[in-house]
């Protein structure tokens, strides 16, 4: 992350467009994912897991920069407040509380505290997730044997042509055998399950249909493509993310820290480097952050994360897909 943020500051160094610095920092897990599921057959399922760690990573850390560093005043009693809720949530989790709804209603008067305090209300969606039991309550072992157990039960309670509906014992299984199946989903599941559709299908086209609008005039393309900050966002995003990735992996191996994971070799991890220029939703939300004030350098970052998000998916998936004919 923080090469990205070196290039563009080398081409930016001063003035309003300095306060672009953290777009090119961030990779899109969704995109960056979906073009490597393109690819899901002829790469290793380890390189998979590999390029989602990072991007989960890469984004919290975007996260913090956005918390931090694009924070412009502080209303301390309201950041109290939603440090006292943020108290409630852990006392929850160590109560062993399982429901969803009374972290949803604390995490709600989280995000609302934090976004009266100054500090940016996203923060409150990660520290809120956090918090959520990520731990079953059943064990396997109980969990097997008791399930067992319900569908011999209901095996024995069943009648050919009777309804479930005017058999009650049937009834008391089935929802014991459910409410079983929840205790044995760690809560953590279950929110991430229930959220996956309408975040992958309404959240992420709204947000990208609202604010990666880029009024292009081909007269003024070249001009454009070349302007400092449109520079800067497209070459730390796509030169950034390569040095940064594949440079950060290379000196972890040689320095003995980490090991390639298996069956993927380094040419591999400089084709997911490449991935990562894929920046997309989290790099607009920041350059709207950035230049809130300034129309012309958000339509210039925004011209920049869309070139260099192109670029940077289409030759990842080239080069990945070349080393999987190769081999």
């Amino acid at each position: 992350m923080l090469v990205p943020a070196l290039i563009f500051y080398a081409i930016n160094p001063e003035g309003e467009a300095a306060r672009g610095w953290g777009i090119p920092m961030a990779t899109d897990i969704a995109f960056a994912i979906g073009v490597l599921a393109l690819l899901a057959s002829r790469v290793p399922k380890s390189l998979i897991t590999f390029l989602v760690a990072l991007a989960i990573v890469d984004d919290l850390g975007a996260v913090l920069v956005i918390a931090l560093f694009y924070t412009e005043s502080l209303v301390l009693e309201a950041l109290a407040g939603a440090g006292l809720m943020l108290a409630v949530l852990v006392v929850f989790n160590l109560a062993g509380i399982r429901r969803i709804t009374p972290y949803f209603i604390v995490a709600v008067l989280m995000w609302y505290l934090l976004l009266q305090s100054g500090v940016h209300a996203t923060l409150a969606g990660v520290i809120g997730a956090f918090t959520v039991p990520a731990r079953p309550k059943y064990d396997p072992v109980r969990f097997s044997t008791h399930v067992k157990d319900l569908m011999v039960r209901f095996d024995a309670s069943y009648s050919p042509g009777t309804s479930i509906l005017t058999n009650d014992k049937l009834r008391g299984v089935v929802q014991t055998l459910e409410n079983g199946v929840h205790q044995v989903e760690t809560p953590l599941q279950r929110l991430e399950h229930a959220w996956h559709l309408p975040v992958a299908f309404l959240v992420i086209p709204i947000f990208a249909l609202f604010n990666a609008g880029v009024p292009i005039e081909f007269g003024h393309l070249a001009e454009s493509l070349m302007h400092p900050v449109t520079l800067g966002v497209g070459l730390g995003l796509v030169l950034g993310k390569v040095i940064g990735i594949s440079g950060a992996s290379w000196l972890a191996l040689k320095v003995g820290v980490a090991h390639l994971p298996a069956g993927t070799r380094f040419s591999q991890i400089a084709g997911v480097s490449l991935l990562g220029g894929i920046g997309f939703t989290m790099s607009i939300f920041i350059a709207q952050l950035g230049y809130v004030h300034n129309p012309e350098y958000l339509l210039m970052a925004k011209m920049g994360i869309l070139a260099a998000s192109l670029a940077a998916g289409v030759g990842g998936y080239i080069w990945l897909y070349l080393l999987s004919r190769r081999n």
